[in-house]
């Protein structure tokens, strides 16, 4: 069922070493400031600011951690406002004094609400315990999310299911969990973002029933200490061949693929698959450096990240959801909450396995998206770089164990 769902696959991205094409490779504050570009054309903002706001980002990662930790058995809810603030929504009703984050000229506000009805774990408690119930209670299997704008279990069903009776079924679920509901609707189905069959684009497979040659987008390179190779979407076809910008040919062995519940990530081994690089653009003219990994603790609704697909190219959006399971059996089955939704428009078949990032810190790899009937993006979900098959890491060009000059949260963050 997932090869018939995931037809066509095999578009590069950011495949570093296979074949540089004489593209720039450029510093971290660089890429920054293209993201910052990006995000101010987006939200029709001065670049400056931009820019500002993704340092404010990167600046209260390790404080939300902390928040997370201190605040655990009340934690609804974390998310990033467009102005860079933090809100954290708790449950009950105790006050908690607003504070805020310092790094340098960095001031970050973090808000505390009260209220919520259900905490973070609960709410993934209840899609764990009931999904395949609320599944059973649908014509489509939907998808599923934690809301931590709102402490609420989010479903999104299909255009089918969402023409009855909403609200009846809103009860029925919020009986069942226990948990407060809130219905919605995509217009459209999720899919694996497949594409459309090309022929002589940038990672091409055939597909071993059809023989159909497919095409998908590569993430980055990985090592498990005894060879290097690099990573897609296990969806892409097993057979591999990197097609470099200047046309050049690179077979990739293939080593394995991991398709089940919270995975949906290949890896192909090339020797000549050695340096930390990506390309960010659509038309691979630049190259960044892999300098950092960000986690999906380290990842909230609302953050601002990037990503590259051969088909979309380049776009920067919002995190919509950090706990997601999208609809459907795309997972070898139901979906586990453990990907990450980002708002629209940019995906496109075709960008399965391409790298989501920030700057020249990797986030993770696409999986699929959600369609409108007009063919334009809702959304799309990507698999967290957590969760890499065991043995295999990120090649980074700064080394995992450097020491870091980030304060430690606690010590930055400042309640009034």
């Amino acid at each position: 069922m997932l090869r018939q769902l995931v037809a066509a696959l095999a578009l590069v991205v950011g495949t570093p070493a296979i074949a540089q094409d004489a593209a720039t490779v450029v510093s971290s504050e660089a890429a920054l400031a293209q993201d910052a570009a990006e995000v101010a054309r987006v939200r029709g903002i001065d670049a400056t600011a931009a820019l500002r706001l993704l340092k404010a980002q990167a600046a209260s990662v390790s404080a939300t951690e902390w928040v997370e930790g201190q605040y655990r058995d009340r934690l609804s809810g974390i998310s990033i406002e467009r102005d860079g603030a933090v809100t954290v929504l708790l449950t009950g009703r105790q006050p908690v004094a607003d504070g805020e984050v310092r790094d340098g000229d960095i001031v970050v506000p973090i808000r505390f609400r009260t209220g919520a009805k259900a905490t973070r774990t609960e709410l993934l408690g209840a899609i764990a315990a009931h999904q395949a119930a609320i599944r059973a209670m649908l014509v489509r299997p939907p998808a599923m999310g934690v809301d931590a704008r709102r402490g609420e279990l989010l479903v999104l069903v299909g255009a089918s299911d969402a023409a009855g009776d909403t609200a009846a079924l809103r009860r029925r679920i919020e009986d069942l969990a226990g948990v407060p509901v809130r219905i919605a609707t995509t217009g459209r189905p999720d899919l694996d973002l497949a594409g459309e069959v090309v022929g002589g684009s940038r990672l091409i497979g055939p597909d071993p029933i059809t023989g159909r040659r497919y095409f998908c987008t590569t993430g980055y390179v990985v090592t498990d200490g005894a060879q290097t190779g690099i990573v897609t979407a296990a969806h892409c076809p097993d057979t591999l061949e990197h097609i470099a910008k200047d046309g050049t040919r690179t077979p990739l062995t293939f080593i394995g693929q991991w398709g089940w519940g919270f995975h949906d990530v290949q890896v192909n081994a090339s020797p000549e698959a050695t340096l930390p690089l990506f390309h960010p653009d659509a038309a691979r003219t630049a190259l960044r450096p892999v300098e950092g990994q960000r986690s999906r603790v380290g990842t909230r609704v609302g953050d601002i990240v990037c990503h590259r697909g051969e088909s979309s190219g380049y776009s920067c959006a919002e995190v919509e959801m950090v706990d997601f399971a999208p609809s459907g059996d795309l997972c070898g089955g139901p979906c586990l909450p453990t990907w990450v939704a980002v708002a629209g428009p940019g995906c496109r078949g075709g960008d399965s396995g391409g790298p989501v990032f920030i700057g020249t810190t990797a986030v993770g790899i696409v999986k699929g998206g959600s369609y409108r009937p007009d063919g334009s993006c809702v959304s799309y979900y990507y698999m967290s770089l957590d969760y890499l098959p065991n043995g295999w890491r990120l090649v980074r060009s700064v080394p995992p164990d450097t020491p870091s000059t980030v304060i430690p949260a606690q010590a930055r963050i400042h309640m009034r």
